[in-house]
């Protein structure tokens, strides 16, 4: 299938469709998704973003990967919500090393209501520094996901996982459709949706087209698709899953950005395990975004300063974040910049 004929935005992608995309020679399949990228992002820009955990462990969930089920002995050390002035510190702190968006991750089901006081503060402050806010709590109310939009919160997180037929192998404490009434929620709220999958929990290449169809087949694009290699955590179900072949993963990258030609594809957990080349083709396959830290989580991330080495050497730079202004600040703008340029002893000034 010719690269022009899957770069249009479309919502209703079959799965014999996606799974010849999965089937076509590595090759082709770079070069398509390296032309949709081009058409709609800069190819040597990435986005960077940072994730901190505000509350970890202790989660009642039964998700077979995760190091925060309560279910699971993984040595993980349970902490309170985090009190609002730390997370900002961290805030300024990534913002600091580059990150132009913060994300705030807690192991709830769901937010009880005595803690969204504290989690609406977080997005205020965190969004009054000039950073994009994105966080992932669990499932939402509607009045839940409204209370985040008014705070300001720019995206909610709420990953698919896998595809609907194999979910019941990972998940069984919710439903597939919970988690789609949550992305339902956040967007009916305004918000922007983060939403991607797990890959290498023993799932077949069939899973993973499920899950990217699913992705691709919502209403509206996800903004955001982080797509996660499985970290094995001792302790958990899944550590002793075999590995997933890497081109594999390079090719579920093509593949989403194929599919959701306008959405910043992440590549998220599992960098830790990769080398330099298969993370310079997951930039090739079309992922444009990263976190940037070390730790996603509770799972080790590569240290930033290994990150900006290696961005260097494929000559990559952070993209850079356009924020919005009213005209009464653009004018305000307008002023200040006439001001500095007015003291400067190189500005002549043409009204004399």
């Amino acid at each position: 299938m010719p690269a022009s004929q899957v770069s249009d935005i479309r919502h209703d992608w079959t799965r014999d469709e996606v799974l010849a995309l999965f089937k076509q020679p590595f090759n082709d399949l770079l070069f398509q998704a390296q032309v949709v990228h081009r058409q709609h992002f800069n190819p040597n820009e990435v986005q960077l973003s940072t994730l901190l955990s505000i509350k970890t462990g202790a989660c009642p969930e039964d998700c077979k990967y995760c190091p925060q089920s309560a279910r699971y002995d993984t040595g993980l050390e349970k902490e309170q919500l985090l009190a609002v002035e730390q997370v900002i510190e961290e805030a300024r702190a990534a913002k600091a090393s580059g990150a132009t968006r913060f994300c705030m991750g807690a192991a709830w089901r769901s937010p009880k209501d005595k803690d969204l006081p504290a989690v609406v503060e977080m997005v205020r402050q965190v969004k009054a520094l000039g950073m994009e806010t994105c966080m992932t709590l669990g499932m939402l109310k509607d009045e839940q996901a409204q209370m985040l939009a008014d705070a300001g919160l720019d995206y909610y997180n709420h990953n698919l996982d896998t595809s609907p037929e194999y979910y019941g192998e990972i998940i069984t404490t919710r439903t597939y459709q919970d988690r789609l009434n949550t992305l339902d929620s956040v967007r009916r709220a305004g918000m922007k949706v983060c939403a991607g999958g797990i890959v290498g929990m023993g799932e077949g290449e069939k899973d993973r087209a499920g899950l990217l169809m699913q992705l691709a087949n919502l209403p509206q694009h996800p903004e955001s698709v982080p797509i996660n290699m499985l970290v094995k955590v001792a302790g958990t179900p899944l550590d002793q899953q075999d590995d997933l072949d890497p081109f594999e993963f390079i090719r579920t990258i093509a593949v989403a950005r194929i599919l959701m030609p306008k959405s910043h594809v992440r590549l998220s957990a599992g960098r830790e395990e990769m080398n330099d080349q298969m993370q310079a083709l997951a930039f090739m396959a079309g992922a444009n975004s990263i976190f940037y830290c070390e730790k996603l989580l509770t799972t080790p991330n590569p240290k930033a300063n290994r990150d900006m080495e290696l961005l260097s050497r494929l000559g990559i730079v952070p993209e850079t974040r356009h924020v919005a202004r009213d005209s009464e600040e653009e004018e305000q703008a307008l002023h200040q910049a006439v001001a500095e340029a007015a003291s400067d002893h190189l500005f002549y000034n043409a009204a004399n």
